[in-house]
């Protein structure tokens, strides 16, 4: 799992915060939906892994919902980790984080874990091994909430979807010409899987009851149970 060169600049890390809001489609109910999928299973006084925690959007939502909830951050960018610790502020007494990739995380066991916005920057070669460093790190049963680029890929379905969402984009305020240059960007730079194969990957890492929970144009997010 590589770091992506985009959090480690100091101009990226400053926007970071407006960036999901504007870029992925539904993302305002993405995060409190992920909680309440956790919170099915995870205890009161439970331990949440999550992967891919920097900039602490995903750590302060979780943190400010579940109070007896102990959170652990893990992410390879240390100025990324230096803006959710900023973020967090009096909430880092219940938030640990961690530099590096999960491996570097710790062993557990957790209640539940997640992994937002974060999978399209693995290499392919790089998602199932992932998938299973966090399966091992969680309970049986616990759940484990994802949400990435996942794209139909067939008769030019990729295309369309990337089009759509250079669209919304548009909508969103960016330039035309940006939200163009944007699309092809992502679809150079990312190995953007499709949603049978991101499906796939989870339940050969071991998890199971795979669910799909939402759908933002290009975007898409599950639910499984280790």
């Amino acid at each position: 799992m590589n770091s992506h060169s985009a959090f480690n600049s100091s101009d990226a890390v400053a926007r970071y915060a407006e960036g999901p809001k504007r870029n992925v489609p539904g993302h305002s109910g993405l995060l409190p939906m992920t909680r309440i999928l956790l919170a099915e299973r995870v205890p009161a006084e439970g331990r949440v892994l999550v992967v891919g925690a920097g900039g602490g959007l995903e750590l302060e939502d979780l943190a400010l919902a579940h109070p007896g909830w102990r959170i652990h951050g893990v992410d390879p960018s240390a100025p990324m980790l230096d803006l959710a610790a900023q973020r967090l502020g009096p909430l880092t007494s219940r938030v640990a984080l961690h530099e590096g990739y999960v491996q570097d995380a710790p062993e557990g066991p957790f209640d539940g874990a997640t992994c937002l916005l974060t999978f399209h920057f693995v290499p392919p070669d790089q998602r199932l091994p992932t998938a299973r460093e966090i399966h091992r790190r969680l309970k049986p049963g616990a759940p484990f909430v994802v949400a990435h680029l996942s794209v139909e890929d067939g008769e030019g379905q990729r295309e369309t979807w990337m089009k759509r969402y250079a669209a919304f984009l548009v909508s969103s305020g960016s330039d035309p010409k940006q939200a163009a240059a944007t699309s092809e960007k992502v679809q150079k730079e990312l190995a953007i899987l499709s949603p049978a194969q991101d499906e796939a990957i989870l339940r050969e890492a071991g998890f199971s009851g795979v669910q799909l929970f939402y759908v933002g144009f290009t975007f898409r997010g599950w639910v499984a149970y280790a």
